[in-house]
């Protein structure tokens, strides 16, 4: 494959989205209801998460959206508007969430640095989480681009942020792969010229990416093999 730049999405590609996120989320409705457990199902509908099973749904708009969307979901389901409080919390929660490699990082990022390819990150979520993720699990470094729904750029669907990737590194955005686990990030790479690949460590299936993919892999791990043939 002609490829000089691959973009990773963050949440469901490089971390598993369910191992990390649906803890996360648990806990973010726990505090917020503060024992009420009417506030706690309002806030739990309102995220499109199951509280009994204690993961999200396959159509909860969270998967795939920024932290501000989050954030006014949850001050419209306490029926207040410091919605500048919230994403705060909900931030700052972000940044300190468990995090599931969906594959051992370090190794699988290197073999793709020795191929002289550049390397981002592209989040729905934001810059500041992004980054204290990466840095948590000593990758941060190894990217030359992370940005965030906040870093002005833009957000996925939206082309964008993937553009500026590929301006930034001096590339042809038909040499970089848009790698990611939901619609709006193969959207997002079909809209910017690149090649997109979809991996199924988030909540979609190979059904809801397929049109929109390249290829549909595993998980990032087999990228290389792909880019072998």
């Amino acid at each position: 494959m002609q490829v000089d730049g691959v973009l990773f999405d963050k949440d469901g590609t490089l971390f598993d989205f369910a191992a990390t996120w649906n803890v996360w989320a648990a806990n973010a409705i726990t505090d917020f209801a503060d024992g009420d457990p009417a506030l706690e199902k309002r806030l739990a509908d309102a995220l499109a998460f199951d509280l009994q099973a204690g993961s999200f749904l396959p159509e909860s708009f969270v998967i795939a959206g920024t932290n501000r969307e989050a954030a006014e979901a949850v001050a419209d389901a306490m029926g207040h508007s410091d919605v500048a409080a919230i994403e705060l919390k909900l931030m700052q929660d972000a940044a300190g969430a468990p995090l599931v490699p969906a594959v051992p990082l370090r190794p699988f990022l290197s073999a793709l640095s020795a191929r002289k390819l550049r390397l981002g990150v592209m989040t729905n979520d934001s810059e500041f989480s992004a980054r204290a993720q990466l840095n948590g699990v000593g990758i941060e470094e190894m990217f030359d681009f992370v940005a965030g729904f906040d870093s002005g750029y833009g957000a996925k669907p939206d082309p964008s942020p993937l553009l500026a990737f590929a301006d930034q590194m001096q590339i042809d955005p038909a040499r970089v792969v848009m790698v990611g686990d939901s619609t709006h990030d193969l959207i997002a790479g079909r809209r910017a010229g690149m090649q997109t690949i979809a991996v199924l460590t988030g909540m979609a299936g190979t059904a809801d990416l397929a049109p929109y993919a390249d290829v549909v892999l595993p998980d990032i791990g087999h990228i290389e093999t792909w880019l072998n043939t």
